[in-house]
């Protein structure tokens, strides 16, 4: 994890950061973590393990793998 520190932040920003904490219920510091993830738009949960976590509840999946038929192709790398 990383720190971050905001200077010179407008007092009004900060009161009305604190409103919107205490309207969800969180401090001011996740508040501001919220906003932040929302705004570079990352998922609060890894889609693939919240996936993998539900299929997991329901008994999971079995996926049959056939096996491989062709051979792998050569590279070049000049």
């Amino acid at each position: 994890m990383s720190t971050l520190t905001i200077r010179q932040l407008d007092e009004r920003t900060h009161a009305r950061l604190r409103g919107r904490a205490a309207a969800h219920g969180r401090s001011v510091e996740a508040e501001v973590r919220a906003i932040l993830d929302a705004a570079v738009d990352l998922p609060e949960e890894n889609f693939l393990l919240a996936l993998h976590a539900t299929m997991a509840e329901l008994g999971g999946v079995e996926l049959p793998l056939r096996p491989r038929g062709d051979m792998p192709r050569p590279v070049e790398l000049a």
